[in-house]
């Protein structure tokens, strides 16, 4: 069935349909540690009336499909373990309007995060989300993702205002508006978010825009011990000091990044911060911030208020986990990451760190601590076949601990196929309540199949 779906779809796209064994095998990679599985083909349509076409083919013969944007997720959201047909979406990159008055822009998917906020400059407006990866904003919307300003702006949860999606029938839906709120129906905006590509294929997406701020203020500072930095973090909570990020990485990290970007830091965990708002805002919460570290004997305080510094601080974060895969030369990872209540943080965080340091591989850890997400990035060497078992299980411990602490299996990473394990234990009977949702909107099971839930 899958071979008469490609047929079809060959008429459709002609040289926009891909079967060559490099491109089907790039998109059957991953970030992190999951075996290649490509699909059979790669679709590059180019507007919603392709998708939709492609999709009532593959519906029509019950081809699984995959949605695809950038591939930066680290949970094998895109893997074809099915096969069936991959739809790229990078040929639908189109702005397609901005509403300054309204603080909305009205994009494609394919767009990424850094060509939308390239195209915003001159209008004195940004997209906060920033997971770090060049991601997709489609991909960014299905995995639900957030990253180091979610403290301050949320994640895409927060600022998705509006989808179209083509559902697994080839209907085209439109959720939400754009109106700031609604009390309108169920929340479908909501459902596709973090669907992970299961109940249909984003092809549009209105989001909120944030103001840029008058002043920006960045700093990092080091402590000598893990609880240290995070009990900071707790304080800084807890005094209702609006940061715009704050970041954590351990010493392990922290030899990695001064290796792979001459940060010249000392090998010590670390705390990066940023402040947004006016000149006076900033520099009094600067301040504030400055003597709740103190109280946890912080060393090395560094402000960064130039542009190009700023940059070159958070350039260093998000390029961490390819310093750590750099400092381990051949080496592969596991990368896993759990979210606790900000209460349980230093506890999940120092059991974590102890129970790595006690394995037979190495586990940098960082994380956005602001809202009690951290990621561990697990070594494992390809030539000793126990690293992946060691690594699982110490993830299987982070996922308990989280649980156990009122928290979530993941805080942003999402599902995929990585921790599939999980979700019966966190979600209980909510588990059956989405594999109800799926079978309804797609009896078939072909949208992203063996993905976030197990069907038949």
């Amino acid at each position: 069935m899958i071979s008469d779906a490609i047929d079809t779809l060959k008429a459709l796209l002609g040289d926009r349909l891909n079967q060559s064994i490099s491109d089907r095998n790039l998109h059957g990679q991953s970030e992190s540690h999951f075996a290649t599985t490509p699909p059979d083909a790669v679709a590059y349509p180019t507007s919603t009336d392709e998708v939709r076409a492609i999709v009532e083919i593959c519906h029509q013969h019950s081809c699984p499909i995959i949605g695809w944007g950038t591939g930066t997720s680290l949970e094998g959201h895109t893997l074809a373990v099915r096969g069936g047909v991959t739809v790229d979406f990078s040929r639908m990159t189109a702005v397609l309007e901005v509403s300054p008055q309204d603080m909305t822009v009205r994009i494609q998917p394919g767009v990424t995060r850094e060509a939308l906020n390239e195209e915003l400059r001159a209008t004195g407006l940004f997209f906060p989300v920033d997971p770090g990866a060049n991601a997709s904003l489609g991909g960014m919307a299905a995995t639900r993702a957030s990253g180091t300003t979610a403290v301050r702006y949320g994640t895409m949860r927060d600022n998705v205002l509006g989808l179209e999606v083509v559902m697994a029938d080839g209907a085209v839906v439109r959720t939400g508006t754009e109106a700031r709120k609604t009390a309108s129906g169920y929340d479908l905006t909501g459902l596709f978010v973090g669907s992970e590509g299961t109940l249909g294929l984003i092809t549009e997406l209105t989001l909120r825009l944030q103001g840029q701020p008058e002043a920006i203020s960045a700093g990092v500072c080091s402590f000598d011990t893990i609880n240290q930095a995070v009990a900071a973090v707790i304080d800084t909570i807890q005094m209702g000091l609006p940061m715009a990020r704050i970041e954590f990485i351990d010493a392990a990290t922290v030899a990695a990044v001064n290796q792979y970007s001459s940060a010249g830091l000392p090998e010590l965990p670390h705390l990066l911060v940023e402040f947004h708002g006016s000149e006076a805002g900033v520099a009094e919460q600067s301040e504030t911030f400055g003597l709740i570290v103190a109280e946890h004997d912080a060393h090395d305080f560094k402000w960064a208020t130039q542009a190009e510094d700023r940059s070159a601080l958070w350039k260093m974060r998000h390029t961490a986990y390819y310093a750590v895969l750099a400092s381990h030369p051949g080496a592969g990872a596991m990368v896993t990451d759990i979210c606790v209540p900000i209460s349980k943080l230093a506890d999940a965080v120092e059991q974590t760190s102890a129970e790595i340091n006690q394995s037979s591989i190495a586990g940098p850890i960082m994380g956005h601590v602001g809202d009690g997400n951290f990621h561990a990035i697990l070594m494992i060497d390809p030539e000793k076949p126990d690293d992946l078992k060691t690594a699982k299980d110490l993830s299987e411990r982070m996922v308990t601990r989280a649980l156990e602490m009122g928290g979530t299996a993941t805080g942003e990473h999402g599902i995929g196929v990585g921790k599939l394990d999980y979700m019966a234990r966190e979600h209980g009977h909510g588990w059956t309540v989405m594999s109800s949702i799926k079978r309804a909107l797609d009896p078939q099971d072909i949208m992203n199949p063996g993905k976030l839930l197990r069907q038949n």
